[in-house]
């Protein structure tokens, strides 16, 4: 019975929704975390009786057919780029972006990965780095003795170093911007790569057209909702409950019919 089936794709495909839906949650205080959303498609359908197909000699046809589905597929678990909420951490390397962009992180293999996660930390060299210790590019040495480090809405890190009265400019933070940036490779740790689908990195400024500025001090949240999350997974709950359900249905068919066979 092809229902038995159909059924097995909806209770797969709800498995996999739930699946993402718990990251989302399990993500809520994570920083810089896009959340994630499924997909779906339904699959191939068997023409019983197609429509538009003559049902005379005279040219007469049908108007509408006979399809059966066969199903459902997930095609995608696209996330969210929308901001999340800027809150105030009161550390000096605790940056946020607000707007559009992403942090150029150079990887230790020497590929450069992208993060809204501006949660950035020095290193024994006194480079700005992640809590993974991953070089932010371009790469900006805080001087020993610094005992005041500003940086500016367009990226600018500015110091005072020991009994000096002027800042000096030690470097500029900059982003990069994607065309399709839902396209991006998720790679955990915060951590994005380009792809064929997110085309190649733009980048700029902070500030310029196009780009976000930056707010020190600040880290941005997760873009997770609690309230849309319970009700997605109570959604979910209520759909694989449902295709379980049309599975017990076509057992007992089944059964009668097997039943009626052997009497």
């Amino acid at each position: 019975m092809r229902a038995l089936y159909t059924a097995a794709t909806g209770m797969a495909a709800q498995e996999m929704n739930v699946q993402v839906i718990s990251n989302n949650i399990a993500n809520m205080r994570t920083t810089g975390f896009k959340r994630q959303q499924v997909h779906f498609q339904d699959l191939l359908y068997q023409d019983l009786r197609r429509t538009g197909s003559g049902t005379s000699e005279q040219g007469t046809r049908a108007p509408s057919g006979v399809e059966i589905g066969t199903g459902v597929k997930t095609v995608s678990t696209a996330r969210a780029m929308s901001q999340g909420s800027i809150t105030p951490t009161e550390k000096e390397f605790d940056i946020a972006i607000r707007g559009e962009g992403f942090f150029r992180i150079q990887m230790p293999d020497g590929r450069t990965a992208y993060t809204r996660d501006g949660g950035f930390d020095l290193d024994s060299e006194g480079q700005i780095v992640t809590k993974d210790g991953y070089l932010v590019d371009p790469g900006i040495q805080i001087p020993a003795g610094a005992r005041s480090v500003s940086i500016s809405n367009q990226g600018g890190v500015q110091v005072i170093v020991g009994n000096e009265a002027e800042p000096q400019e030690v470097g500029r933070l900059q982003l990069a911007r994607f065309i399709n940036k839902t396209g991006l490779e998720s790679i955990g740790d915060n951590l994005f790569l380009e792809s064929a689908a997110s085309g190649a990195a733009i980048e700029g400024q902070p500030g310029e057209e196009g780009f976000g500025s930056l707010q020190q001090g600040f880290l941005e949240e997760a873009n997770v909702n609690a309230v849309t999350e319970i009700s997605s997974l109570i959604a979910a709950q209520r759909a694989y409950e449902m295709n379980s359900k049309v599975i017990s249905a076509a057992d007992q068919m089944l059964t009668a019919a097997n039943q009626m066979f052997r009497g």
